[in-house]
């Protein structure tokens, strides 16, 4: 697709957005001048400059700061509107508020994914002899509390526990029951352990069950699996279809969401990510890419290099290109390539605004098949589907295309089209006249397929 060929209605929608989202503001100072005073106009520009600062601030920040920047934050527009209350000019709060609020709607129709189109699925016969690997303790219990084991034994399925003492070697009890004849293997638990069993059935060429027992479960949401009850992801044994997927390569280990370098992969290795990931990423990543330790990164992508960034983030299929934590949603799984993001930032504000999407200054996406990451050390940290390893260096990312075929149910929720969220950057320069606004949103369009 050439950029000549983007409908041009994304951009008027950007435009439009951008036009109300004005008059909102302008609304708001003309009438405080004209209808009010001189101390109403200033009052009206600071309430909303000292709002934006205090919250913008809060994300720097920790504890008790933090609360008294989001106090302020919320003070300062209350102040406001009791001056225009006073002087009886409430209607021209709520003239900006549906201002702004039409804005909004404008920004995600301009905003608005396209449909990726679906998948193919190919019809399977039920498995003969499925063995299922379920850990009790993942998803805070949800093995038991979904009575998954009956369910599963119920279906003709062999269930084996990751309970007990020490570390379980996941892939050799999955190898072992390869070696014993089974003929589906399959997983409830967290994406780390899905993506070792995946491994196996991808080089045995075996059919592969996904079963939403983890906490986060994005494998299973890119699926269209049910996250809300993984009992209904069992009705792949009797009445299921087949999706050919890709997978990722670290060196020689298996991946199904992303793989993570720098300060991403040192945010994989807090204690608080595991319980609260998206939450534990937006709180340490600005603070991390400000005040960088730890190894010098250099990336080679498709054999072009991108010498220092400070976090890489390597998925199996790009991610949505509003989402830099890789916590959100990919359209496909079957396109053949990696995503890949880049990041270097000189200070923590600018962090914080690239984070949020304020501008896209220190952001390098790409899609490759292989990216190499090299360090000035001889091991690096790395997050690999949310588990924290150490790895020698180089390494090699590589994705296999449609080498995992998944068995799911014929009826299941689907992958549902994520909702736009505002990211100001990409507005903008939809917005913007002549060519730079379409090569910009035809970069875009080209990420996420």
């Amino acid at each position: 697709m050439t950029a000549t060929e983007i409908p041009q209605t994304r951009r008027w929608w950007a435009r439009l957005a951008v036009a109300l989202a004005f008059a909102a503001a302008l609304v708001l100072i003309v009438f405080a001048g004209a209808m009010g005073t001189f101390f109403l106009l200033v009052t009206t520009c600071v309430g909303v400059a000292v709002a934006v600062a205090a919250l913008y601030n809060s994300l720097l920040h920790r504890r008790i700061v933090r609360w008294v920047l989001l106090g302020i934050a919320v003070a300062a527009p209350i102040v406001v509107l009791v001056q225009f209350a006073r002087r009886d000019l409430l209607w021209v709060v709520l003239v900006a508020y549906l201002l702004a609020a039409l804005a909004a709607v404008c920004a995600r129709a301009a905003l608005r994914p396209e449909r990726a189109g679906t998948m193919p699925e190919y019809d399977a016969p039920p498995p003969q002899r499925p063995v299922l690997l379920m850990n009790p303790r993942s998803g805070g219990g949800k093995v038991e509390r979904f009575d998954l084991v009956r369910k599963a034994e119920s279906l003709g399925a062999t269930v084996v526990l990751l309970d007990g003492p020490g570390t379980v070697d996941v892939e050799a009890l999955a190898r072992t029951a390869v070696a014993d004849g089974a003929d589906l293997l399959g997983v409830a638990g967290g994406d780390g352990t899905q993506a070792l069993v995946a491994g196996v059935a991808a080089e045995h060429d075996l059919p592969f069950l996904v079963i939403s027992a983890g906490t986060r479960n994005h494998f299973a949401l890119d699926l269209g699996l049910d996250r809300t009850d993984p009992a209904t992801c069992l009705d792949a044994l009797s009445d299921g279809v087949e999706l050919r997927v890709d997978i990722g390569r670290l060196d020689e280990r298996t991946f199904v969401n992303n793989a993570s370098f720098g300060v991403y992969a040192e945010i994989v290795q807090s204690p608080a990510y595991r319980d609260e990931k998206r939450g534990t990423v937006l709180r340490m990543l600005p603070e991390l890419l400000s005040g960088r330790s730890g190894a010098r990164l250099a990336a080679h992508i498709d054999g072009n290099p991108s010498p220092g960034p400070q976090a890489v983030l390597i998925s199996n299929n790009p991610y949505g290109t509003n989402d830099l934590t890789g916590l959100g949603r990919r359209a496909r799984l079957d396109r053949g390539r990696l995503g890949v993001v880049t990041i270097s930032v000189r200070s923590t504000r600018q962090a914080v605004g690239l984070l949020y999407r304020a501008h896209d200054h220190g952001l390098v996406r790409h899609t490759a098949t292989e990216v190499v990451i090299d360090a000035d050390t001889p091991t690096v940290p790395v997050g690999v589907d949310g588990e924290s390893l150490v790895v020698p260096t180089p390494v090699r990312c590589t994705v296999q295309p449609g080498a995992l075929r998944v068995r799911v149910p014929r009826t299941r929720p689907g992958v549902r089209p994520a909702s736009p969220a505002l990211d100001v950057s990409r507005l903008y320069h939809l917005a913007l006249p002549g060519r730079r606004g379409e090569v910009y949103e035809h970069t875009s369009r080209t990420l996420q397929r």
